[in-house]
């Protein structure tokens, strides 16, 4: 697998993604994270790759997955308010959104997940409470549960993960 920066003719399949991804989370107990509100729009998705921070998964040559990535002092404005925990570390992070996959490759996520890490060794990420298939992916990548956070996209709060590689030297 490898990964790039997402392009504007990648769009109708990234929307493949999308839908594989709600259908998926809805069949699995998560059918409120991206179903009511048809998330992520498309008008999000274009201003993603204009911005390069959009991203693709390539196996075979084939996308089978997606995912926002941005890295910086202050990436996540959503992120400066958690409750009912805190964050381990303060200075630079990268933050993971909008992560999925069709499915046919085992291990996407993870992959996706590794490739920011090894960008920014310091990595932000939520998820809807219902999702237990990406809690289950974020703790076996080592993430660790700090808080609850909230979105503006719909009124569900997420659970906020952080993970630092060994030798970040940003500690709280």
């Amino acid at each position: 697998m490898h990964i790039r920066p997402s392009q504007p003719a990648d769009l109708p399949r990234m929307l493949e993604l999308y839908a594989h991804a709600r259908r998926f989370m809805a069949e699995h107990g998560n059918p409120n994270q991206w179903g009511p509100t048809n998330w992520p729009p498309e008008s999000l998705l274009r201003e993603d790759i204009a911005g390069g921070h959009s991203y693709v998964c390539l196996h075979e040559g084939r996308i089978v997955g997606t995912f926002f990535f941005t890295c910086g002092e202050d990436p996540e404005p959503t992120y400066r308010v958690i409750e009912q925990g805190a964050w381990r570390y303060g200075g630079p992070y990268g933050v993971v959104h909008r992560l999925a996959s069709d499915g046919s490759v085992k291990g996407v996520g993870r992959f996706c997940l590794d490739w920011a890490l090894a960008r920014c060794g310091h990595v932000r990420i939520d998820t809807h409470g219902d999702n237990t298939v990406m809690q289950g992916l974020l703790k076996g990548c080592g993430f660790v549960p700090c808080g609850i956070i909230h979105v503006v996209e719909d009124p569900y709060p997420r659970l906020a993960f952080e993970k630092v590689l060994p030798g970040w030297d940003r500690p709280r």
